[in-house]
């Protein structure tokens, strides 16, 4: 599944990726022969949320046993020099962009962010001495088939507006980079805990929003506010722009930007990247309405199916919910970690 070039260039840009507002980057390549077999990056960020480690990124290598080794060492000696004595990946820089290693759902498609690695990779990966940190999961759900939901969760969301005064509403472009300020606030707060976690600030709010008016779709941008107006709940869902971008092959041009004018006759599924709750509302069912409200959309959209997460491997909430819903894992990816 081709990136678009020019997307890709901008993102590793110092004066476009908010990264470099907040940590520092180096870019390596192995050789050998006069061509490229591999390449890996190091990278720090001040807002993970554990002193002391760096990260390691944009992993791609050839099937040889010694490219691995000699990639690690790079990263690891950069971020050495950078004071930093613990090494996790991989993350495209961090663990909000593409993370991890793919050890399940080879025979499938990646989505927009989401990785995509032979099964080799994760073999040479341990074998150059790299252990588990974490795994992630990504849980296949059937958003237009109700019949799938436990009744316990159409009963939650039913109460959410009587009960708790809590109604849905949609984003729109013209608001979109206020509500993304709703979104950080529920999504700093709700992820706090995470492993790996690493919030949401300003100037990454400013790029994102740019990002997302490429992909904007009214329908599955969705908050959660009280009768006051207080956020409770945000979720947003991304029409899948790999199914787009897998056709311009890479290129805007000659032709790429047809197939993009014509993207919402080609996308027909979809990314649950970011539902959450904040902790005072986690009580009142606002979730299930949420995901109710994912089901009702694709009643009446194009997209009637997607993929949720990633989750946490350890985070029982959430697979409870996912199960509940009729979600079944079929990607998992694993992030490394390795003592400087």
């Amino acid at each position: 599944m081709p990136p678009l070039r020019l997307e890709r260039h901008l993102f590793l840009m110092r004066s476009q990726n908010p990264l470099f507002s907040h940590g520092d980057a180096q870019l390596f390549l192995a050789w050998r022969d006069g061509r490229v077999v591999g390449r890996i990056s190091a990278q720090y960020d001040e807002h993970y949320d554990e002193p002391g480690t760096g990260m390691f990124g944009f992993l791609e290598l050839e099937d040889a046993p010694d490219i691995v080794p000699g990639l690690l060492e790079a990263a690891a000696s950069w971020l050495r020099a950078q004071g930093r004595s613990r090494m996790v990946g991989p993350m495209d820089f961090t663990m909000n962009d593409e993370v991890g290693v793919m050890l399940e759902g080879f025979e499938r498609m990646p989505f927009v962010r989401q990785p995509w690695h032979p099964p080799y990779y994760a073999a040479r990966c341990e074998e150059a001495g790299l252990e588990k940190a974490v795994d992630l999961l990504m849980y296949e759900l059937v958003i237009s088939d109700r019949s799938k939901i436990l009744p316990v969760v159409f009963k939650l969301a039913e109460r959410v507006q009587p009960r708790h005064g809590i109604t849905i509403r949609r984003m729109s472009r013209r608001s979109l980079r206020r509500d993304l300020d709703r979104f950080a606030e529920v999504y700093n707060e709700a992820w706090s805990e995470n492993w790996g976690f690493v919030p949401y600030g300003k100037r990454d709010l400013d790029v994102y929003a740019q990002e997302m008016q490429l992909v904007f779709d009214r329908n599955w941008y969705m908050v959660a506010e009280t009768e006051s107006g207080e956020t409770a709940a945000v979720a947003i869902t991304v029409p899948d722009i790999n199914q787009v971008l897998v056709k311009m092959q890479g290129r805007v041009l000659p032709f790429g930007w047809l197939h993009y004018l014509r993207k919402k006759w080609i996308i027909d599924r979809v990314r649950v990247g970011f539902l959450g709750v904040k902790h005072a509302y986690q009580h009142t069912g606002v979730a299930a309405a949420l995901y109710v409200e994912h089901f009702d959309t694709a009643s009446r959209t194009p997209q009637k199916w997607g993929e949720m997460g990633w989750i946490l491997e350890s985070n029982k909430n959430m697979n409870r919910a996912m199960e509940a819903m009729g979600g079944r894992v079929v990607r998992r990816f694993r992030v490394y970690e390795r003592v400087l």
